[in-house]
């Protein structure tokens, strides 16, 4: 199995035409991706790929969901805790920034997740109804 680090990710989702080596990188990228050997992909890649996609290269929310909904597919990929993975992206499509999806898909065996970013984080899981609930201490 092949652990794949976010400028792998990267550079076979993203056309980069900045230079000649990411071109290069691009193929080789392609390549160990489609080659159909066993790969495995971290939460925090993930993490980092979405925040790269969104934050550096600028690309749409559809965009990023696209990425991350295909990574979930990819059938040679073992993707670290993909029922998480898969719950912050179903809630990344409700509303959620991938980060705080991500954070509550990882708690969804506690009883609440606490948060003081009760205007992103807090009002968007009551508005959309997660569970478990989002609570700002007191």
């Amino acid at each position: 199995m092949i652990g794949l680090d976010t400028n792998v990710l990267a550079r076979y989702y993203i056309a980069d035409a900045s230079d000649a080596e990411a071109g290069l990188q691009r193929e080789a990228a392609r390549r160990l991706i489609e080659s159909g050997q066993s790969l495995m992909i971290s939460k925090t890649v993930l993490l980092e790929l979405e925040w790269l996609m969104r934050g550096y290269y600028g690309l749409t929310l559809e965009d990023v969901h696209a990425v991350l909904r295909h990574v979930l597919e990819l059938p040679q990929a073992d993707v670290e805790d993909r029922v998480a993975v898969a719950q912050a992206v179903a809630n990344m499509d409700a509303g959620l920034d991938f980060t705080d999806a991500l954070h509550h898909a990882s708690y969804r065996t506690c009883t609440a997740v606490a948060s003081f970013d009760d205007r992103k984080f807090a009002r968007r899981a009551r508005r959309i109804g997660l569970a478990p609930a989002v609570i700002v201490p007191a």
